[in-house]
């Protein structure tokens, strides 16, 4: 067999370059320059890295110019040339959906107005009935507004949620049940009353003597339900001009039907439902209206929606029967004086979080309070704490407690508003 050439040999097992040979090729294609201009353009940048660094944020982080090529002149005349828009209210839409869509629009105390939409709007943005801002000029639509919600209404939902659960609301188990089956059972079961054919019941009335846990039960159910929950003060509803106070009810039940599943819980209603009368002097005239736009959102000509109300009152007799009519208000839930087992409940509660002594007897205590409600067992609590604290010691005892007993329901019995309460409900 021949021998292979020279030439081929040497394609097969190339000689490897060494570092004269590397130098050399680096050097192809280089002028007399090129390493002293690529210096040059690496110092450069890293002088403008440094000097962007020292001036703060980039332009490309902003969208801003360099401060060294700020107008603030021309800026502040562009600013003051610009005019404020005017509010106005999209009343009606001529050829939706198509390019040459036209809308008519309803500038209040000026005119009404047929105009296009401004360069920064899109036709998806504008419905029917909506708050707009207009240019001075055309009066084009320029942007859409949110609608109109007073902020004091605004400011009455309920944001954190209470720290209080259904186990903090002692002697009320009947009252809990009843509760929970109108606000709970229609939000996670509202299969069953479809099968049923019924609509759930929508208003609950909790009335009884105060003390005896109708606001602290609603904080209960605001705590359990993941639904907005609006909780609404009576008097914060009587206001001192004609229709304030109607609108806000309105505005309320707008805000609550925004809302996927709500809670509206009005407190002290009797400030504002009290029975219709006339006096002569027509001075509650403004708290009859107020009432009567209630009793129409509650079972008006709208349709409620998922709106859950809960009322709340220690004088039930004192409310306008078409409040309290099935329809508006389908539960009236009683909150009486707790009995024995209930009162020795609502001590154990109270006394969870105290250092007290052991083995003290609760029922005795309980047997002690004739007639008393929540309020006062708690207040019992509280001084018992305050003789510990006056002997300083660290624990509570059943002296203390008995000495409570007799200084809270004893001692302030003509204070007490129970007797006179329990003569209403």
């Amino acid at each position: 067999m021949a021998p292979e050439p020279e030439d081929e040999m040497n394609d097969k097992n190339p000689k490897p370059l060494d570092e004269d040979d590397i130098a050399l090729l680096k050097t192809y294609g280089l002028g007399p320059y090129s390493a002293s201009i690529k210096k040059v353009e690496k110092e450069i940048k890293d002088m403008a890295k440094k000097v962007n660094d020292l001036c703060g944020i980039k332009e490309s982080d902003t969208g801003l110019a360099a401060p060294s090529q700020w107008d603030l002149v021309s800026d502040k005349q562009m600013m003051q040339e610009e005019q404020p828009l005017q509010v106005a209210r999209c009343t009606k839409i001529i050829n939706p959906n198509t390019e040459d869509a036209k809308y008519v629009i309803n500038v209040k105390q000026i005119a009404k107005f047929v105009v296009g939409l401004g360069d920064r709007v899109s036709p998806t943005d504008i419905e029917e009935g909506m708050r707009v801002g207009v240019d001075r000029n055309k009066y084009q639509i320029q942007i859409p507004l949110p609608p109109k919600i007073d902020p004091s209404v605004t400011m009455m939902t309920v944001e954190e949620k209470p720290d209080v659960t259904y186990n903090d609301v002692g002697g009320c188990k009947e009252q809990i049940e009843k509760m929970r089956e109108v606000v709970e059972l229609p939000m996670l079961h509202p299969e069953k009353f479809v099968k049923l054919g019924i609509d759930p019941p929508k208003g609950v009335l909790c009335y009884g003597p105060p003390g005896t846990g109708k606001t602290l039960l609603a904080r209960a159910v605001a705590n359990r339900t993941d639904a907005c929950f609006i909780r609404v003060i009576g008097s914060e509803l009587v206001q001192k001009y004609v229709g304030e106070g109607a609108r806000m009810v309105r505005e309320l039940f707008q805000m609550a039907r925004s809302k996927k599943a709500c809670i509206v819980f009005f407190d002290e209603v009797d400030a504002i439902g009290g029975a219709r009368f006339d006096d002569g002097v027509g001075g509650d005239n403004e708290v009859q209206r107020t009432m009567l736009e209630i009793v129409n959102q509650l079972d008006g000509f709208d349709a409620r929606g998922n709106i859950k109300v809960l009322m709340a009152t220690n004088r039930p007799d004192t409310l306008d029967p078409a409040l309290l009519r099935p329809g508006r208000l389908d539960r009236k839930v009683e909150f009486g004086l707790p009995d024995l087992e209930s009162r020795t409940q609502i001590f154990k509660i109270h006394t969870r979080t105290m250092n007290c002594e052991r083995d003290i007897r609760f029922e005795l205590l309980a047997r002690l309070c004739p007639n008393s409600t929540g309020a006062d067992i708690r207040s019992v609590c509280t001084e018992a704490g305050m003789f510990a604290i006056r002997a300083r010691r660290k624990t509570v005892t059943e002296k203390d407690f008995l000495d409570a007993v007799n200084k809270v329901i004893k001692g302030y019995q003509k204070f007490s508003a129970t007797p006179k309460y329990m003569v209403y409900n």
